[in-house]
């Protein structure tokens, strides 16, 4: 369409009026799904129920702060100095019912009063409400995953120790035991402990009362328990298959000479996947009452060789095999198991994810 050039041409020679209005602006605006979330699940009054044993705060309540610091790790910060970026943000103060918002000093001070009861309370709290989401599901079965993962520290903080970490070799470190659910990816329960001990150390108590509680509140759901070979003992093993819990256990080749044997005198092998096979045997430790399933696997790998590398071009592979066993009380077929078994790899996505979104924060803090 052809225009003029009186259509399209405009003269402005004077300098626009600019108005300032009254205009309440934030950036953080998908706070308002999580503020409606929030009183849905009447989160502000049952963390207040924590802190209900210890003195009230002058202006601010532990529970405020305490939602505070949930806000504050999912608009993406770590640090507590970090919330002077939101400080006069409206919708924050909306969600938080406040009018201003306490400063780091605040914050800081508050979280130190924090006692061992209101952790505690805090801790079942946060299981309390897993499991109402566990029942509005309702599952036919539950994977209860245990592992225990280092949370590195930067500072001299309280309850660390100096123990195994791979990456920050000396560094004083927490060690806590964790219970994570494989259908909802969450994470139930965890066991706090410094960073020198064994991941076994206080584990047959923590995963009784986890195996427990899911019991009460699921008496029609089967559970299923899977473990390293660092929580394989016959009491832990027992106390399971009493209780009618499924499990899968990795067992430590360096406690039992005779599993060496046995994979030695073993002639045939069953296909269980590409360059993977397997036998099974019911067998028990001398030490132990009763025995259970075992399932042997080998799996074809590649050797590695040490020396110049600059000939591994003209060389061809040396391949050799790797062995793993399991312990179970499940019925179902082997390849069924080992599959079961190596799904105990989602957990590290989990551990990932916690301490990408909450392992500096933690360290910051400490």
């Amino acid at each position: 369409m052809k225009c003029s050039r009186s259509k399209v041409g405009k003269k402005a020679h004077a300098i626009p009026n600019l108005k300032f209005e009254d205009q309440r602006l934030t950036s953080f605006s998908g706070l308002v799904i999580f503020q409606t979330f929030f009183a849905a699940i009447d989160l502000k009054s049952r963390i207040s129920a924590c802190f209900r044993h210890m003195a009230r705060g002058k202006v601010f309540s532990r529970s405020t702060v305490f939602l505070q610091l949930i806000l504050h790790c999912l608009l993406g910060y770590r640090e507590l100095q970090e919330c002077r970026y939101y400080k006069d943000d409206p919708l924050v103060k909306r969600v938080l019912g406040l009018q201003r918002l306490p400063d780091v000093s605040t914050l800081s001070r508050m979280l130190k009063e924090a006692d061992g009861n209101s952790v505690k309370k805090l801790r079942s709290l946060l299981r309390e409400m897993i499991i109402e989401r566990v029942q509005d599901i309702n599952p036919a079965r539950i994977t209860l995953d245990f592992d225990g993962s280092v949370q590195s520290t930067k500072r001299q903080a309280e309850g660390t120790a100096v123990g195994f970490n791979k990456k920050k070799k000396g560094a004083r470190s927490y060690y806590p035991l964790f219970c994570t659910i494989a259908q909802t990816l969450q994470v139930f329960d965890f066991l706090h402990r410094p960073g020198n001990v064994h991941d076994s150390n206080g584990a047959e108590g923590f995963i009784l009362e986890c195996v427990d509680a899911i019991r009460r509140a699921l008496p029609n759901t089967q559970i299923e328990v899977r473990m390293d070979s660092a929580f394989f003992s016959d009491e832990i093993i027992r106390c399971l298959s009493d209780r009618n819990v499924e499990f899968t256990t990795t067992v430590p080749f360096e406690r039992f000479v005779e599993l060496k044997g046995m994979i030695e005198r073993r002639r045939r092998w069953y296909d269980l996947a590409p360059d993977t096979w397997y036998f099974e045997t019911p067998w028990k430790p001398k030490s132990w009452s009763r025995r259970f399933r075992f399932l042997f696997i080998r799996t074809r790998t590649k050797k590695q060789r040490k020396g110049p590398v600059q000939l591994d071009l003209f060389e061809p592979y040396e391949y050799g095999y790797e062995f793993k066993v399991i312990v179970t009380n499940k019925t179902i077929g082997s390849e069924a198991v080992a599959k079961y078994h190596e799904g105990r790899g989602s957990q590290e996505a989990i551990f990932g994810e916690l301490k990408t979104h909450c392992h500096h924060y933690i360290a910051q803090q400490n």
